[in-house]
């Protein structure tokens, strides 16, 4: 359960930077999170107030809301308790109706997240069922496109920052998700790797050999802090000078100058189509007057109130790719 008292005195902390509230993440939507008790150490005993003798659960969904318009109010608690410490939320996207319920929630309450980060479904790690990794939930271009635009048809995208992330690990990915939609990108699977992660798949058996993702204090002697932190910072800066370049290429001087018709998808041998083509595109503000035949369903069904389709409606956002 949220405790208001405990949350305020940690994230007053100067560590504590932002509050992102996870709904989902892209290797496992719907699911829950186990931390085996062989991996809770007296610091995260200590950090996350729980127990050393069992299992740590973090169970799919939170008691604090179960509406979108209850979400978007205890996002404004949480930044108030906070100290107005920027507050959002991360999810991977599975309905676009859901997305645009929580922007009709947004408008009702007055109210927005600082920030919203997409997790796309190609998004991994080491402790999730095959399946939720290979067919639940939207690969970050469609899940991220439908946020984007889903604020920009509601008029609320210059409230809000969107972020990426899902399997983005070169200076060119980042120059897609910019296009894409995307104000900033997030990195965990290449930054691991940088740090020494030979993807092992022994995230929860606490037995990682290159003690990237273990408390054994033996095995944490495998990763040399000094060198570890070279690697990641040298990284760091090689992908964001390889964007900066990719971006030069196309003529641009600022992020902001990149547009749909610069990103394009080979459709068949010899042919290609831009991304201006292909997808629908909204204005500013067309789902409050005129919305496009290809998102009128949606937007008339999502409900402010309600997470879901409800009953009249037999469909699974579960896709293969």
């Amino acid at each position: 359960n949220f405790d208001a008292e405990e949350f305020t005195d940690k994230s007053a902390s100067d560590a504590v930077k932002a509050v992102s509230l996870k709904l989902s993440q892209g290797a496992k939507p719907g699911i829950g999170g186990v931390l085996p008790q062989g991996k809770i150490s007296p610091e995260i005993s200590r950090i996350r107030d729980v127990p050393m003798d069992e299992k740590c659960i973090s169970p799919p969904y939170h008691r604090e809301f179960s509406t979108p318009v209850e979400l978007i109010n205890f996002i404004a608690t949480l930044r108030e308790l906070s100290g107005g410490k920027p507050t959002g939320f991360k999810l991977c996207v599975t309905s676009r109706r859901d997305v645009l319920a929580i922007c009709k929630a947004i408008r009702e309450v007055g109210t927005a997240p600082d920030f919203i980060i997409v997790d796309g479904s190609e998004g991994g790690t080491g402790a999730a069922p095959v399946e939720y990794e290979d067919y639940v939930g939207m690969p970050l271009t469609q899940g991220l496109m439908t946020v984007h635009n889903a604020l920009v048809g509601t008029g609320l995208r210059d409230k809000i920052r969107v972020g990426a992330s899902g399997k983005v690990a070169e200076g060119s990915d980042v120059v897609r998700r910019l296009i894409q939609g995307a104000d900033y990108v997030n990195s965990a699977r290449a930054m691991m790797m940088a740090l020494g992660c030979i993807q092992s798949l022994r995230c929860a058996e606490n037995t990682c050999p290159v003690g990237v993702a273990t408390q054994n204090p033996r095995l944490q002697r495998g990763l040399h802090v000094p060198t570890k932190t070279e690697h990641v910072y040298n990284y760091q800066r090689a992908t964001v000078e390889e964007a900066l370049r990719v971006m030069a290429s196309m003529g641009v001087s600022s992020p902001s100058d990149l547009q749909p018709a610069m990103l394009r998808r080979n459709m068949s041998e010899g042919h290609s189509a831009s991304y201006a083509e292909l997808f629908d595109w909204l204005q500013p503000g067309q789902l409050l007057s005129q919305p496009s035949q290809a998102w009128l369903e949606d937007w008339q069904q999502a409900d402010p109130h309600a997470f879901g389709y409800g009953n009249d409606a037999m469909e699974h956002d579960v896709s293969r790719h």
